[in-house]
């Protein structure tokens, strides 16, 4: 009986190492294809940098083995970020079987629109708010002192506001989320709006640089992502299964697909 209780464990625990791999294998596969493009990626990555600095000034590298190890970190950083979409395919392909079939067209649009906001979210921060941000912290520079950035603090600085404005552009989902499983409603959180603005300007605060200008491109569009969730939410209220009696054919096959 041990025995047999212990099978379907193995299994998912199987599918869970295929996922795993096939993931890997996509970013090593992207990894592969730009590693000899690094230093062109790194260029792309610094150019709003580069644009704002004070003639004659240029960025250094204080460790022996910086300019070769930070583009490299960042073709790393690069791969991953393209390799989402497979990544969270293979999220979706090994939850689908434990979903119903009516969640797994719920999921569908959830996982592309994920995918699409990440990427909005980091062009966002590369073509509006870097420029913005850079011409302010560039300017701000005492007499004498002389803007030499060093390429890894750089890298460091940037991919944090990367994620900051990729992961904030998923608000859209969370909202979403959170009312499909019954969390909260999209009348609860209309009434919370004030507090949703202030909050929103709080986490511009707190992910961005000190400037008014980045703080207030973080916070703007976030307020208007929670509209965005909020609108959209109303279609997945009382679709999870807290929304009603389940249909019998609409069962989960879980065991039954990661047995295969």
């Amino acid at each position: 009986m041990a025995v047999e209780d212990t099978q379907p464990l193995i299994s998912h625990l199987i599918e869970l190492r295929k996922r795993l791999l096939n993931s890997i294998i996509a970013v090593l596969v992207i990894f592969l294809a730009l590693i000899y493009f690094a230093n062109d990626i790194y260029q792309i990555v610094s150019a709003p940098l580069i644009k704002q600095m004070p003639l004659g000034s240029t960025m250094i590298a204080t460790d022996v083995a910086s300019p070769f190890f930070t583009p490299v970190k960042l073709t790393i950083y690069v791969s991953v970020f393209l390799s989402a979409p497979v990544i969270l395919y293979q999220i979706w392909a090994f939850i689908a079987p434990a979903l119903y079939k009516h969640e797994r067209k719920l999921v569908m649009p959830l996982l592309f629109s994920s995918s699409l906001l990440f990427y909005i979210g980091i062009a966002f921060a590369y073509f509006v708010v870097f420029p913005l941000a850079f011409g302010f912290l560039t300017k701000t520079a005492p007499i004498g002192v002389v803007v030499s950035t060093d390429i890894s603090k750089y890298l460091d600085f940037v991919m944090t506001l990367f994620m900051a404005f990729g992961v904030a552009f998923e608000v859209p989902v969370a909202i979403i989320l959170l009312c499909w499983m019954g969390v909260t409603t999209p009348e609860a959180l209309k009434s919370k709006r004030p507090y949703i603005l202030v909050g929103a300007f709080v986490v511009g605060m707190l992910l961005t640089p000190p400037d008014v200008f980045s703080q207030t491109l973080l916070a703007i569009p976030m307020y208007c992502l929670f509209e965005v969730g909020v609108f959209f939410s109303r279609f997945y209220v009382g679709k999870g299964r807290r929304g009603g009696e389940e249909d019998p054919e609409d069962a989960p096959e879980a065991e039954d697909d990661h047995s295969k």
